[in-house]
């Protein structure tokens, strides 16, 4: 063959690897902060942080106003997201599982990456995992760390960087370090200062080096950064950058990290056939706020903000389960700011139906197929009104939402207040959240009907959910 024809062949080729139709198994890129609030964002009305790129997610593709995750810690809002599933059905016990316990997620989870790969996807994963640990507890488990959950790769820390047993850990078919399969980079994180800087951009590098490897196929990369969670860690080239303090200075550098991942799609050209999906675990850690000395030393101007709402982290108020929700899909998602509360359960369905992954029983999903929500003129109807129900420390329910009504029975707080209310099953607590943003004002006596019937919608879900 000539050597020219040869050569334009292969551009042909490569072109039309690049430019296959948006929607033909696009490519999933998730990105999941720690602990931060709803309000640490420009785009939310933060007047000192500055997030540049990731207001162009919320500007240019659909911002989800009132974006729910399951519960108010770690582990439980983590599984929910990776299996579209409540949290009491994970085996787990509590909402954190630590780096000792026994517990992980299930081999018989199908995960978004397990979905994913069946459908011809590369998977890699860079960050954060804290869904199960090898111990001696849980016989060294091969099922406790990502490759057994549909991961190709991963890069990440096994818990959250705080604690002393965390450890930067990798992926690698050569290791045995904790376990065959992987090997340590890093260990004792709180106290590798120069490991716990190194996470975002180490993420950063990972997750574009994954992106450029695969471009020419669809990819699934799961970006899950440790930060902002406590302790607060940057690296030199963004300490003194923000007006806020540390928080503001971590803050510009996952936002410049999300920049990078969106220069790397661009320029790989696969923009057009890239859902980029933004969120984060919980609300802010606000426990912190009024603790002048704790481990993490002096923190109290180290925790974000779940302003307008109450609360945060660790609580079933507004402010430990709003979080941003973002998803951005140039040319295919047009730019909207979409009310209609949604949740990171409904992130698998919509994302399996998108690619035509399956479930092996679509019945065990708690989350629902959006995509009525976030694609122009989808044939599919708009989904029923909002049911969603609020795990707490043991991830059982203690409130439910129906439409715009909130009813609780407990008001648990890691902060010890209780905003001047009391909260039982005899006497339930009911807000208007859409109306009362805050949860100021107990509807409860005046709607007996509605919250009886929420009572019963709570003790039914929780009979369903043992």
């Amino acid at each position: 063959m000539n050597p020219c024809w040869a050569i334009i062949l292969a551009l042909v080729s490569a072109t039309s690897l690049i430019a296959r139709p948006a929607a033909d198994r696009p490519n999933i890129v998730l990105i999941y902060l720690d602990d931060s609030g709803f309000g640490d964002y420009s785009h939310n009305g933060n007047p000192v942080i500055e997030t540049p790129h990731i207001d162009r997610l919320a500007h240019k593709g659909i911002h989800f106003t009132q974006f729910y995750v399951t519960s108010p810690a770690c582990s439980a809002s983590r599984f929910s997201l990776m299996t579209g599933r409540y949290p009491a059905h994970s085996g787990f016990g509590k909402w954190v599982i630590g780096p000792s316990a026994k517990p992980h997620l299930n081999k018989n989870e199908t995960t978004l990456a397990d979905g994913l790969k069946s459908r011809g996807y590369a998977t890699g994963m860079f960050g954060k995992w804290h869904l199960g640990n090898p111990n001696p507890s849980n016989n060294m488990s091969p099922d406790a760390l990502p490759v057994a959950h549909g991961f190709d790769s991963w890069i990440g820390t096994n818990v959250s960087h705080d604690y002393s047993q965390a450890k930067l850990l990798q992926s690698d078919p050569t290791g045995n370090n904790p376990i065959a399969g992987y090997s340590e980079v890093a260990k004792n994180l709180p106290s590798d200062v120069a490991a716990s800087t190194s996470l975002t951009g180490r993420y950063t590098q990972a997750a574009i080096a994954f992106i450029q490897k695969n471009k020419h196929r669809p990819f699934f990369a799961y970006v899950a950064h440790n930060q902002p969670h406590l302790g607060l860690f940057v690296s030199d080239a963004y300490q003194g950058k923000s007006r806020r303090g540390l928080l503001g200075d971590v803050m510009a550098e996952i936002d410049d990290s999300v920049g990078q991942i969106l220069t790397a799609i661009k320029e790989a050209q696969i923009e057009h056939n890239t859902l980029v999906i933004f969120s984060s675990d919980n609300g802010p850690w606000v426990r912190f706020r009024d603790t002048p000395k704790s481990k993490y030393g002096e923190a109290r101007m180290h925790v974000g903000y779940a302003l307008p709402f109450r609360d945060g982290k660790g609580s079933c108020w507004e402010g430990g389960h709003r979080t941003p929700g973002i998803f951005y899909w140039p040319g295919t998602i047009h730019a909207k700011r979409e009310l209609t509360p949604v949740s990171t359960l409904d992130v698998l369905p919509t994302v399996f139906a998108l690619t035509g992954a399956q479930s092996p029983d679509p019945s065990i999903l708690d989350g629902r197929d959006i995509r009525s929500l976030i694609l122009p003129n989808h044939p599919n109807p708009k989904p029923l009104e909002f049911e969603f129900y609020y795990s707490h420390a043991k991830n059982i329910i203690i409130a439910v939402r129906k439409g715009p009504w909130k009813l609780m029975v407990a008001i648990p707080s890691q902060t010890g207040k209780n905003y001047g209310f009391n909260a039982s099953e005899e006497h339930p607590l009911l807000f208007n959240v859409e109306q009362d943003i805050g949860e100021r004002i107990n509807r409860a006596a005046e709607n007996p009907t509605r919250v009886q019937s929420m009572l019963e919608m709570l003790r039914k879900k929780r009979l369903e959910l043992r």
